[in-house]
């Protein structure tokens, strides 16, 4: 896990957030937020934890991802009050006792704390084997330019919030929540066996899906729900669902 952490400061922070990211950027009074910003068409551009600071928010988001994110946000700042600062904050997380001044990851209960100081990594968690546990994707795994958010589960993981107004993409996100019933999407999966991240799923022959992260005898797959059965395969390995 390498992340880089930013600093958002200006009195107009607050609102140019808001226009932009999927989450209710309100909400930081409660504590760290996990959003995402979108394209136009409405598919995953990045993914970031939004943390309440003294002097501003922070923003926690994959290094690579980061190299995306931050210009494009620079781009929209136009004459909004509002700097963006890389800092030399390290993120530290865990599942056990929280430590002073650690929050919350919003994410989902298991997934536990994150600290924000001069130490990075983590308490010896097996965050991989929670991740597929609950379906939580990551960037530049399950998380691709080509994802749409509600595919990857966002609304269950308190990362969109459909009443808090326009942002970049929300017109195809809220159109997907209330119009369409989604046919794809991340699923836990058993696996026997084991096969590369980004191994194709097939069902009867017939393409089915992507694999993605595994642990302990499950997996994290991107599957058509209409082809999603028993007796799937990846280069060997063989799915089945939950």
């Amino acid at each position: 896990m390498t992340r880089k952490i930013y600093r958002i400061t200006g009195a107009d922070t607050h609102d140019f957030l808001q226009g932009l990211v999927t989450n209710d950027v309100s909400r930081l009074d409660q504590g760290a937020v996990y959003a995402a910003m979108l394209t136009p068409q409405g598919k995953y551009m990045a993914d970031f934890l939004l943390v309440p600071s003294d002097d501003g928010v922070l923003l926690d988001v994959d290094a690579d991802v980061a190299a995306t994110l931050i210009p494009r946000l620079t781009m929209y700042k136009l004459r909004a009050d509002v700097e963006i600062a890389e800092t030399d904050l390290q993120v530290y997380r865990g599942t056990g006792p929280a430590p002073d001044g650690a929050l919350a990851d919003p994410r989902h209960p298991d997934l536990g704390w994150r600290l924000y100081g001069d130490r990075a990594g983590d308490d010896g968690s097996d965050f991989d084997a929670i991740r597929v546990a609950h379906c939580i994707p990551e960037a530049g795994i399950e998380l691709t330019p080509d994802s749409y958010i509600l595919e990857s589960g966002f609304d269950r993981l308190n990362g969109v919030d459909f009443k808090k107004g326009c942002y970049v993409g929300q017109e195809v996100t809220a159109r997907m929540k209330h119009k369409t019933q989604l046919k794809k999407g991340l699923v836990t999966v058993a696996i026997d066996g084991a096969a590369p991240v980004g191994t194709p799923i097939t069902a009867a022959g017939k393409p089915a899906g992507t694999l993605y992260t595994q642990s302990g005898g499950r997996a994290i797959a991107y599957l058509r729900f209409d082809r999603m059965g028993r007796d799937m395969q990846a280069d060997g390995a063989t799915l089945s669902p939950l």
